[in-house]
């Protein structure tokens, strides 16, 4: 008799999770054992340490009001950032000389460090804005090069097919260009979430502003709170897989929904 279903995929995804809290339980016994005082604590903290600090915390409404207003910062950077790289994409391969002009721009932004950013942002704007702004700059040049690729690579027999039955742009955007550019929204999409999460928090950790994850991870620091420092940044790995994994189911289901 086979297992269920649920079981078998959890019985298929428990021994790598299992294994590496093996190795963390591991590593921290040997700190304790070599460390003299709360070496533990200071360096390396036992996993039901940080799941003791994570359980507190979740119990207080600072961390519910910290987690959302986080992902509203960064939700709207990550956005902003799709948006206008869509935009720029659009443009760019309408005209080539927006393309001269813009390419060069996105290309730096996407070379530039992203500590520079940050705080050349916070020099012209108030901390509290930082984040987004820096998540949409770094989003940006990934959707702006994924689309333009894939706007380049539509089936030129499929634009002539549309215009000799003289679609409207609109029944040509929905018709002929989305279905084309679906792998490069997806891989657009997955990437940019990341980003934004991981350059939002660390534009949080530099700037420090209210009520933010970022905020919360630097004082955990600065207090030596480290079994605290490993449950916040436990929380942003967690949201940031959780968000990606949303994303990609919501895009799934617009691709079933179109029947691709």
């Amino acid at each position: 008799m086979g297992f269920p279903k649920p079981l078998k995929k959890l019985l298929y995804t428990l021994p790598a999770p299992a294994f590496w809290l093996g190795v963390w339980q591991f590593c921290a016994f040997l700190v304790d054992r070599h460390v003299e005082g709360r070496g533990n604590e200071l360096l390396l903290p036992y996993p039901a340490s940080v799941l003791a600090a994570l359980a507190f915390m979740v119990r207080t409404e600072a961390f519910w009001t910290t987690v959302l207003t986080s992902l509203g910062r960064i939700g709207l950077g990550l956005a902003t950032g799709i948006l206008l790289g869509a935009a720029l994409a659009v443009l760019t391969c309408a005209s080539p000389w927006a393309d001269r002009l813009v390419s060069p721009a996105v290309r730096v932004v996407r070379a530039a460090p992203v500590a520079s950013f940050i705080l050349l942002v916070l020099l012209w704007t108030g901390r509290d804005r930082v984040p987004a702004i820096i998540s949409a700059l770094m989003v940006l040049p990934v959707v702006w090069d994924s689309l333009s690729r894939g706007i380049q690579a539509v089936d030129k027999r499929l634009l002539e097919l549309a215009r000799a039955y003289r679609f409207s742009r609109l029944k040509t955007v929905t018709l002929v260009y989305l279905p084309s550019l679906r792998s490069h929204i997806l891989s657009a999409l997955a990437i940019a979430v990341g980003l934004a999460w991981k350059s939002g928090v660390a534009a949080e950790v530099l700037c420090l502003p209210r009520h933010s994850l970022g905020e919360r991870i630097y004082f955990t620091k600065y207090y030596l709170d480290i079994p605290e420092l490993f449950a916040w940044t436990a929380v942003t790995v967690t949201l940031s897989l959780l968000l990606e994994r949303l994303l990609r189911r919501c895009l799934a289901q617009w691709g079933r929904g179109r029947g691709t």
